[in-house]
C-alpha cells in the first residue's frame, strides 16, 4: 500500500506534538517536512523532545512544497498563518487539515473556489475530538425544539481566539434550524460591558480562559420548566487524534471545501 505522504506545520505545539506521533505510529502515513518558523534547516530529530526522525524542518511552506512531494498538510498553527498555509498547499495540489480556528467567511469562499479549481479536498475542523462533534450535532438537533440557547466555552489561558471556532461553529448550526430569537428581558442593561457575552442571532456565547484548561464547552437550553446541558470535555489533546485521522484519510477522496468534522460522519 503506497503511504500517505504529510508534512505538519506547527510541530512544536501541543496538538503538533500529538499529530507528529499520529503519523508516526500510523503504518501507512509517512512524515516528510515539517514547517516550524524558528528551526529552519535544522532536522526534527535535533529538537528535543519531540521525535527521531531526521525529517527536514522548513520555515517556509512554499519552499517546503517545492522540495518535498507530500499528499497532506496538517495544519496547527494560528489564524495569521492558517491561511496562507492553506492557500499555498491548494496551490501546490496538496490538501490540506487544518485545526486552526479563525478563518473568516471570505477565506473559506476563497479556498472553496481554490479547492473546485485545483480539484484538491480540503478538511477544516474547528474540533477534532469526536466527542465535540456529537457535542455540536446533538446541539443542532436541540435547537429545533429549544429557541433560547447559551454557549459557555472554557479553554487553556494560551488560546488567542474568542470565542473558540467551535463555539462560533456549533452557534451556526443551530441557527441553521432555530427560530430566531432575541433572548432575555427586552430591557435587559448590562451595568458592566460584554457581561452578557458575545451575541450571534440572539444567542449568547461567553468564553472562559483558565489555566488548568484543555478544551471544554457546554450548551444550555432553557424552557418553561426545564433546562437541557450539553456537554464536552477534551483533557489531554490526544482526544484530537483520532478526528485528524478520520480527515486525513477523508481528505484524501474529496475534491471539495469540508468545514467541520460533522460533515464527513455518519
Amino acid at each position: 500500500m503506497e503511504k500517505t505522504k504529510i508534512v505538519i506545520a506547527g510541530p512544536r505545539g501541543r496538538m503538533g506534538l500529538e499529530a507528529v506521533k499520529l503519523v508516526e505510529r500510523i503504518d501507512n502515513y509517512e512524515l516528510v517536512a515539517v514547517v516550524d518558523h524558528k528551526h529552519g534547516g535544522k532536522r526534527l530529530n535535533e529538537l528535543e523532545g519531540i521525535s527521531s526522525l531526521p525529517v527536514m524542518i522548513y520555515d517556509n511552506i512554499a519552499t517546503c512544497l517545492t522540495e518535498v512531494t507530500a499528499d497532506v498538510l496538517i495544519d496547527l498553527t494560528t489564524p495569521e498563518v492558517g491561511m496562507y498555509h492553506t492557500k499555498t498547499a491548494l496551490e501546490f495540489g496538496v490538501r490540506p487539515v487544518v485545526g486552526t480556528t479563525g478563518f473568516t467567511k471570505e477565506n473559506l469562499q476563497d479556498l472553496e473556489v481554490l479547492c473546485q479549481q485545483k480539484e484538491r479536498g480540503c478538511i477544516i475542523a474547528p474540533n477534532f475530538a469526536l466527542g465535540a462533534v456529537m457535542m455540536m450535532k446533538f446541539s443542532q438537533l436541540a435547537g429545533r425544539y429549544f429557541q433560547d440557547v447559551e454557549i459557555i466555552e472554557l479553554h487553556h489561558d494560551q488560546k488567542l481566539d474568542a470565542p473558540s471556532g467551535t463555539a462560533v461553529k456549533t452557534a451556526e448550526m443551530i441557527a441553521e434550524v432555530r427560530e430566531e430569537k432575541i433572548q432575555g428581558h427586552p430591557s435587559e442593561k448590562e451595568t458592566i460591558q460584554g457581561a452578557r457575552g458575545a451575541d450571534y442571532n440572539g444567542m449568547h456565547i461567553h468564553s472562559v480562559r483558565l489555566p488548568g484548561l484543555i478544551a471544554h464547552q457546554q450548551v444550555m437550553f432553557g424552557a418553561d420548566g426545564q433546562t437541557l446541558t450539553i456537554r464536552h470535555d477534551s483533557y489531554n489533546r490526544a482526544s484530537f487524534m483520532s478526528g485528524v485521522k478520520l480527515a486525513i484519510d477523508t481528505v484524501m477522496n474529496i475534491d471539495t471545501l469540508v468545514y467541520g468534522l460533522e460533515n464527513i460522519i455518519e
